[in-house]
């Protein structure tokens, strides 16, 4: 995949390849050589220096070098790489603002620029995957909740068995399940109505929607989950369900903690290894995943920007195995990159979502139309400039 290594502001050429107004008729050009720009002079900014100006030649309106770099419209973009970094490495937002000396109000609206970044980029990166799948693929969902443990949230995984390339995420809210104290139960029929678009159900057949473009012609789609009926009734009904070999493994019952483990058991751990580790992984490096903390996710739109924040992470920057001497990332591992990559290289530049083209519910999440309706305010992404 093509992708620069100097950030935007730093190319001191720099060549308008598009109008970075979406509704000019050229922000969706693909041949940079036959876009029409003018220079008409320069302006100065504290963050940034002196920045240069231009002006559309078929709308007419003017922009500046900056309105390509993911720092736009930020007064502190030097904080994006840090602030990226730190909502990796397990840290809040307020242990993250007390270190870079800003307000956790930043941290937050920075939070959600980089996942919004991060969905632009995934969805780039599996654009250059279509039609190249081979490899098995691991389906689970990863459990969390959003605000309360009244609203709990499954998060569909979608993992490769050899490159461990995180395909896929996608959101499962589901009713709250288990045994409930007659004080939880009159709780939880005070909450406003959840909409769980799906649940299980909707959340493996928009995973199945994602797969079907990426499975190689010729070639059928081999999947392993752990059995569970909605991932039964979703591959029965989806287009993908007469291409696809299935292994189940089910989750036998465990005898209490550190008895020797069954057959089954071992079988099934061997077989979704990979995607067990991803979900110790989420635990241990996102601070709202964690079992015991404060820093529990309120919104389900802030918690599917951080996962993409992750699965670019995980896919991108961090190698395969920290524990082996190989910096191997599952993006090199499927062929999509050379080397390992930095956050600055990762921020590199802005993506614009008309332009990557988002579709379905990841166009609903980018605009934040997934409510929470147990907040009385669930803000919008309504920025016409900015991003």
């Amino acid at each position: 995949m093509e992708w620069p290594r100097d950030p935007v502001e730093l190319r001191e050429e720099f060549r308008p390849p598009y109008c970075p107004r979406r509704d000019c008729t050229d922000h969706r050009r693909t041949d940079p050589a036959g876009y029409r720009w003018t220079r008409i002079g320069h302006y100065w900014t504290a963050c940034a220096g002196v920045v240069q100006r231009y002006r559309c030649g078929t709308c007419g309106r003017s922009f500046s070098q900056r309105a390509f770099a993911t720092g736009y419209w930020m007064k502190r973009p030097e904080l994006l790489v840090p602030i990226a970094a730190g909502l990796q490495a397990g840290s809040a937002h307020r242990q993250i603002a007390r270190s870079l000396g800003c307000a956790p109000s930043t941290v937050t609206r920075a939070s959600a620029r980089l996942g919004r970044h991060a969905m632009l980029l995934h969805t780039l990166c599996l654009r250059h995957l279509e039609r190249t799948l081979i490899e098995e693929i691991l389906l689970d969902h990863f459990e969390t909740f959003e605000l309360t443990q009244d609203l709990p949230l499954g998060i569909g995984t979608l993992t490769g068995r050899d490159s461990w390339f995180l395909y896929a995420i996608d959101p499962a809210p589901h009713r709250r399940t288990g045994r409930r104290s007659p004080h939880q139960q009159a709780r939880l029929l005070r909450r406003p109505p959840r909409p769980t678009r799906g649940g299980y159900l909707g959340s493996t057949g928009r995973l199945f929607d994602v797969l079907d473009p990426l499975l190689a012609d010729g070639c059928r789609l081999r999947l392993i989950h752990d059995g569970m009926p909605d991932y039964v009734f979703a591959l029965a009904g989806h287009p993908l369900g007469r291409r696809t070999a299935v292994k189940i493994h089910p989750n036998p019952e465990r005898g209490p903690k550190g008895s020797p483990r069954s057959a089954a058991a071992r079988a099934r751990d061997r077989a979704m290894a990979i995607n067990d580790y991803l979900h110790l992984l989420l635990r241990h490096t996102c601070a709202h995943h964690r079992r015991e903390t404060i820093a529990f996710g309120r919104r389900l739109n802030a918690l599917i920007e951080r996962l993409s924040l992750t699965t670019i992470w995980r896919n991108l920057v961090k190698g395969r195995s920290e524990r082996r001497p190989d910096r191997t990332t599952p993006a090199m591992y499927v062929g999509l990159t050379d080397e390992p990559w930095s956050w600055g290289r990762v921020l590199v530049q802005r993506l614009f979502p008309e332009r990557v083209g988002l579709a379905g519910v990841w166009s609903e999440l980018y605009r934040r139309e997934w409510d929470t309706p147990a907040l009385p305010r669930n803000a919008r992404h309504e920025l016409r400039l900015a991003y």
